[in-house]
C-alpha cells in the first residue's frame, strides 16, 4: 500500500510539473508581443544608431583601390603617383555611373570645398581614356585643379575612407584630428557644444516654468471640492485631446508680428511697434511649456491627493505657521511627484522636435532639429547618429546624477 501511494505521489508530481511548464509557456507567449515591441521599437533602433555612429563604408564602397593604396601613406607629404592614378581611374568610373556626387559629399564633410572640386574633376575625366589616367593621373589631377596637390585633401580622403571611425563623435564635440593625428578644437563650424548647452538651458527653463505653474494648480486640484476638481481636471487633460500640430500652430497665430498678442498690446497702448516674439527662444519656451505642463500637473496631483491632510493640521495645531508647515511637512511629501514630473518634462523637452522647428526659427532650435537636418537634408546619417548617441548618454548621465543625489526610488507617478 505504501509503495502504491509512493507511485501515485510520483505521478502527481510529474503531472504538476507538466502543468507548471504549460503555465510558464503560456505566460511567455503572452509576454512575447511586448518583448518584440520593445526590441523593434527601442533596442534595434538604438543599436542601429550606435552602429551607424562609427560605421562609414562610403569611400570603401566607391573607391576601394584608392583607400587601399592610401592605407600605407604616412601623411607627411603627397602620396605616391600610383595613388593619383588609381584615384583618377576610379573617379572616372564613378562619373560614368553618375555616382561621383556621393563621393564628393562624403569627402566634403572632412574637407570643406571638396564637393565642387570632385564634381568638376569628374566631369573633366568622364571622356578621358583610361590609359591616360592610369599613366599620368597625378599630372592630370593637378592640371584639373591645383588643390589636388595639397596633402590636407588626401589626408581627408584617407580619414574618410576608414570603415570604423571616431570622426563623427569628434565632429559632434567640435573636435578634429590634425596632420599629426592629434585631437584638437575645430577651426570652424564649432556649433554643436553650443547647441547642447542651449538645449539643456531651454529644457531647464521649461521645467522650472512647469513647476511654477503646475505646483499651485495641482495643490488646488488636490484640495478643491470633487466637482470643481473634476471640471478643472478636464481642462488639464484637454490638451491631450487636441492635436499637437494644432496647439503649436495656434501659438504662431498668437505670437506673430500681426498676431493676437501684438494687436492687444498695441490697442492697450503698451507698445508702439510689434514685438518680435515668433521664431525666437522665447516662443519655443512658451509653446513647449504649454504642451508639457500636464506632464507636471498629473504626477503632482496624484501624489498630493494621497497625502493625509491631518499631517499639516497637526503641525498647525502644534504652533507652526502655515508657510512653515507647508515647507517642512507638505513639500517633502510631494517630492516623489515633483521628481517624476520634472524628469518627464525635462527629458521630453530635451528631445522635442516639431515645436522648436515650427515656432523657434533659427534662434529657438534645439539639438533635435540639427539631428533631423542631418538625417533629412545633408544625408549625414553618421553625424546624426553620433549626435543622437551623445544626447542619449547625456540624458542617462543626468539621470544617474539625479539618482545619486535624490534617488530614483523616490519617483512616483501615482
Amino acid at each position: 500500500m505504501t509503495t502504491q501511494q509512493a507511485v501515485l505521489s510520483a505521478d502527481e508530481i510529474k503531472a504538476e510539473t507538466r502543468a507548471l511548464r504549460r503555465r510558464k509557456r503560456a505566460s511567455l507567449l503572452l509576454v512575447v508581443p511586448l518583448l518584440a515591441f520593445i526590441f523593434f521599437a527601442f533596442v534595434a533602433p538604438i543599436a542601429t544608431m550606435l552602429y551607424r555612429s562609427v560605421y562609414n563604408p562610403t569611400l570603401v564602397e566607391l573607391i576601394p583601390k584608392t583607400v587601399h593604396e592610401l592605407s600605407g601613406w604616412k601623411k607627411t607629404e603627397l602620396p605616391e603617383p600610383v595613388v593619383f592614378s588609381t584615384f583618377a581611374a576610379e573617379l572616372k568610373q564613378l562619373a560614368e555611373a553618375r555616382r561621383s556626387g556621393i563621393l564628393a559629399a562624403a569627402i566634403n564633410r572632412a574637407y570643406p570645398g571638396a564637393s565642387s572640386l570632385v564634381n568638376a574633376t569628374a566631369r573633366k575625366f568622364r571622356k578621358m581614356p583610361d590609359d591616360a589616367l592610369i599613366k599620368d593621373g597625378m599630372a592630370l589631377l593637378t592640371e584639373a585643379d591645383p588643390r589636388w596637390a595639397k596633402p590636407e585633401l588626401w589626408q581627408a580622403i584617407k580619414v574618410t575612407g576608414q570603415v570604423y571611425t571616431d570622426t563623427y563623435y569628434l565632429t559632434a564635440l567640435d573636435l578634429e584630428r590634425n596632420a599629426q593625428n592629434e585631437i584638437q578644437q575645430r577651426e570652424s563650424a564649432r556649433i554643436y557644444i553650443q547647441l547642447y548647452t542651449k538645449t539643456l538651458s531651454i529644457a531647464l527653463i521649461i521645467t522650472l516654468l512647469c513647476i511654477a505653474l503646475g505646483y499651485p494648480l495641482a495643490y488646488y486640484l488636490a484640495h478643491a471640492p470633487r466637482r470643481v476638481a473634476g471640471m478643472l481636471m478636464v481642462l488639464v487633460l484637454l490638451p491631450f485631446w487636441t492635436s499637437l500640430l494644432v496647439r503649436t500652430t495656434s501659438w504662431i497665430a498668437l505670437l506673430q508680428t500681426n498676431g493676437v498678442l501684438n494687436s492687444i498690446f498695441e490697442a492697450l497702448g503698451l507698445i508702439n511697434s510689434p514685438l518680435e516674439m515668433l521664431y525666437t527662444s522665447f516662443a519655443t519656451v512658451i509653446a513647449m511649456t504649454h504642451i508639457l505642463l500636464p506632464f507636471m500637473i498629473l504626477p503632482l496631483y496624484s501624489v498630493m491627493k494621497g497625502i493625509d491632510p491631518s499631517y499639516v493640521r497637526a503641525a498647525l495645531s502644534l504652533g507652526s505657521k502655515p508657510f512653515s508647515a507647508f515647507v517642512r511637512i507638505f513639500l517633502p511629501l510631494t517630492l516623489p511627484g515633483l521628481s517624476a514630473g520634472s524628469l518627464l518634462v525635462f527629458i521630453i523637452s530635451v528631445g522635442y522636435y516639431i515645436t522648436p522647428a515650427l515656432v523657434g526659427g533659427t534662434d529657438g532650435q534645439m539639438i533635435s532639429n540639427i539631428i533631423a537636418f542631418h538625417m533629412q537634408r545633408s544625408n549625414n546619417w553618421g553625424l546624426a547618429a553620433a549626435l543622437g548617441t551623445l544626447l542619449l548618454v547625456l540624458i542617462l548621465l543626468l539621470y544617474w546624477v539625479y539618482d545619486r543625489l535624490i534617488g530614483a526610488r523616490n519617483i512616483k507617478l501615482g
